[in-house]
Order: structure tokens, then sequence, then C-alpha cells
């Protein structure tokens, strides 16, 4: 004789996860699990291939100043100028984004901000933005 379990009506889940703002948007995350690969932010990497491609035009010569290159993109120099940042992080950071292993909470606001030149230094400058930005 077989015995047959009655099906509930209702199915609560619940999954555990956290709003962060990234890239002017809020996304949802979910605890880190490491057999899933994290997703890449898409404005980071953007941002960052604009930074590199930008500092190849600037440095073959392509173009001789900032200004001549935002006239070219059509972009504000000072917007250029911000997001250039982007091309002197550390060859780690970079790899983390393309990644989407980048730290929780990374935003391009924070990355657009004067940053120090030591690698070390902007590690833990990042991370104190990141605190600073989860905590309010």
């Amino acid at each position: 004789m077989t015995r047959v379990q009655a099906i509930p009506d209702t199915i609560t889940v619940h999954v555990p996860f956290s709003l962060v703002k990234r890239g002017g948007r809020k996304e949802m995350v979910l605890p880190v699990d490491r057999s899933t690969p994290r997703q890449t932010d898409d404005t980071l990497v953007k941002a960052l291939a604009r930074a590199f491609r930008w500092k190849r035009m600037l440095d073959t010569g392509e173009f001789s100043t900032i200004a001549d290159l935002a006239q070219r993109e059509r972009i504000a120099a000072p917007f250029l100028t911000r997001t250039m940042r982007l091309a002197q992080l550390a060859p780690d950071l970079v790899e983390a984004i393309l990644d989407g292993r980048q730290p929780r909470g990374l935003t391009l606001e924070a990355l657009r901000e004067p940053l120090p030149c030591d690698w070390s230094e902007q590690r833990h400058h990042l991370a104190m933005s990141i605190i600073d930005n989860e905590s309010h």
C-alpha cells in the first residue's frame, strides 16, 4: 500500500539577499556561493574598456590632449579624466572586475574618485569606500 502525502497549498522560500548600488542603479546581491560565479558588472567593465582605450589613444599620439579626445568622443573633458583613472587601477582589481569578482559594493562612482597611485593603498582606499557606502 502506498501512502500519498498531501501537497501544501503554499510553499515559502527564504532567500537571503542584500541591495547594493552599482553604477547608479540598485542591484540585488545573493550570498556568495563559491560554486556559483559572480556576474560581471557591465557598467564597470564598459568604463574600464573606455579608460584603457582612451589611454592608448593618448599614448600613441592619436590625440595630443584630453580636450581633443573629449571633443572627438563628444563628452566633457572632466568626465573623461575621471573615467581614465580606471586605467591606473591595480592589475588584480582590473582582473577581478573583468571576472565579476570585484568587491561587493564597488561602484563606478568610487572608482572615478582620485585614487592613490600605490596599488596596496588603492585596495585599502576602495575597501574603506565600500564600507562607508554599505553603512549608509
